[in-house]
């Protein structure tokens, strides 16, 4: 088990929770009304259906929820599950040992409609796997490590633009510090860069890409000055390290970057900074660093996730520590950027289903897909859902309101 489930003490519950705002806690002096709350405990884990979910969940098409558990299911190891928004759990996958255990990332949902992710460790040589499970529950290993390239794999899979997944192991290598690696949904895997202390070292994190194609990511250690990095790579494997941390700008960076609306990137490191409690932080696609934020221990501390651009602009993140009782906090951070509007999924064939999600969408006049019109409907004024339109493109979608033109986070991709 990786060192962020050391400190759970049950197997774990499921949670219906209501908008990110009625979730935050903001330290304030002001006394803030909020809408009434309805928190809802879906499933309550017993070990023999799962055990320590650690990740977080994905809704597909079909409205589905799919998650994964460290630990629980037939063989103690790990399951794969599928959850309706009213509570229903279905098992799909109980993972064993040569298949790889702890599935501590999750899993992601491919542009062929079955799931991929990724074990911490177990398969074939004990070093963790790559899997593919179908939405029945088949499983297929599609790799298991042995060291030379990679071991550990604590973070997640992304799909990019040309349909290969790309991800990060911890360690191993040529080098023992870790690697970058790319493989396809048959199984073919190539090791794009391995890490050896100079260039970065342990990559607690996965990787996001960038419009151009390139990766975007960070190494936990290593560096110029060990305190980690934040590095780019090319879909070939050309690395190009752009920020070695040296303690008084961060140190330790655990999570992986955000993209912002701005095209730049956002992320956190665990230590260092002016206090040495940890940072906010943006980086340009170029290099450029600037600290958003010094964690002073009153305000949290040791922020080991990624913070989150809600559809208002607003950064959201949380710290492990600190705080006025010492427990951690949840926080937010204003870099000034504007609302967008994000779609629910990112990818679908002509005609599917989507679900549109911003702020003050009410009296919407115009939904498109890449310049695309498409019919649609106002379902609430945070909410609009819509289906692709035949002859669409993969690209932007934008919705006008009364007040402004709210354009998408991130390309939808229209699947053939």
């Amino acid at each position: 088990m990786s060192k962020r489930n050391w400190w759970m003490r049950s197997c774990g519950v499921f949670f219906l929770g209501a908008t990110m705002a009625g979730a935050l806690h903001a330290q304030t002096t002001a006394v803030v009304a909020l809408p009434a709350q309805t928190f809802t405990t879906l499933h309550s884990f017993d070990d023999t259906d799962g055990a320590y979910p650690s990740s977080q969940l994905i809704q597909t098409t079909n409205g589905g929820l799919y998650g994964t558990t460290v630990n629980g299911g037939a063989h103690l190891v790990g399951t794969m599950f599928k959850i309706t928004p009213n509570g229903a759990l279905t098992t799909l996958h109980s993972f064993d040992t040569t298949e790889g255990y702890a599935p501590e990332a999750g899993v992601i949902e491919g542009t062929d409609r079955n799931f991929y992710g990724t074990t911490f460790e177990g398969g074939a040589n004990g070093d963790g796997t790559v899997f593919k499970i179908t939405p029945s529950g088949t499983l297929t290993t599609l790799h298991s490590f042995d060291g030379t390239d990679g071991y550990l794999l604590s973070s997640g899979l992304v799909q990019a633009t040309n349909g290969a997944f790309y991800g990060t192991t911890k360690g191993g290598g040529a080098s023992g510090d870790g690697t970058v690696f790319r493989i396809t949904s048959s199984g073919t895997l190539t090791t794009l860069h391995s890490f050896n202390g100079t260039d970065g070292a342990n990559l607690y994190a996965g990787l996001v890409q960038a419009a151009g194609g390139t990766f975007y990511g960070t190494t936990y250690q290593g560096g110029a000055n060990s305190d980690g990095t934040i590095f780019k790579i090319t879909p070939s494997g050309t690395l190009t390290t752009l920020h070695n941390f040296d303690g008084s700008d961060g140190s330790a960076p655990e999570a992986a970057l955000i993209k912002g609306t701005d095209g730049n990137f956002y992320g956190t490191t665990s230590g260092g900074g002016a206090n040495s409690d940890g940072t906010v932080f943006k980086i340009t696609p170029s290099g450029t660093l600037a600290t958003l934020h010094n964690f002073d221990g009153t305000d949290g501390s040791s922020p080991a996730g990624a913070p989150v651009q809600a559809t208002n602009g607003i950064f959201y993140g949380t710290a492990l520590n600190g705080g006025a009782n010492g427990y951690g906090t949840v926080f937010s951070l204003s870099a000034g950027l504007g609302p967008f509007v994000e779609t629910k999924p990112s990818s679908g064939k002509v005609g599917a289903a989507v679900k549109v999600l911003g702020a003050n969408l009410t009296g919407a006049t115009s939904v498109t897909f890449n310049g695309t019109a498409a019919v649609f409907t106002v379902k609430s004024k945070s909410e609009i859902t819509t289906t692709v339109p035949s002859g669409a493109a993969s690209g932007i979608v934008q919705v006008v309101t009364p007040r402004r033109t709210l354009s998408s986070n991130v390309f939808f991709r229209v699947r053939p």
